[in-house]
């Protein structure tokens, strides 16, 4: 297994994870482990899914779907 070292870490940010791991009575290594996992798995997400949320929520505005040769013409004239 690979191991880091983080250097100059701030001492709040030091105190708020030996808290949670306290909290979570995990080691610190364990903490910040967990904090990384639940990190990096925020930003993973399933584009059919998340095709699916954007379609729902253009829906219940009553927003049309994006046409594009629309979507050409805008990117075309820029910004006003």
């Amino acid at each position: 297994m690979a191991s880091i070292t983080i250097k100059n870490l701030p001492d709040p940010l030091y105190d708020r994870l030996k808290a949670a791991a306290k909290a979570h009575h995990r080691s610190l290594n364990g903490e910040v482990i967990a904090a990384l996992e639940h990190s990096l798995a925020a930003h993973r997400t399933d584009p059919k899914s998340q095709l699916a949320s954007i379609r729902a929520q253009r829906s219940q505005l009553g927003i049309a779907p994006l046409d594009p040769g629309e979507i050409y013409d805008a990117i075309k004239a820029g910004r006003p």
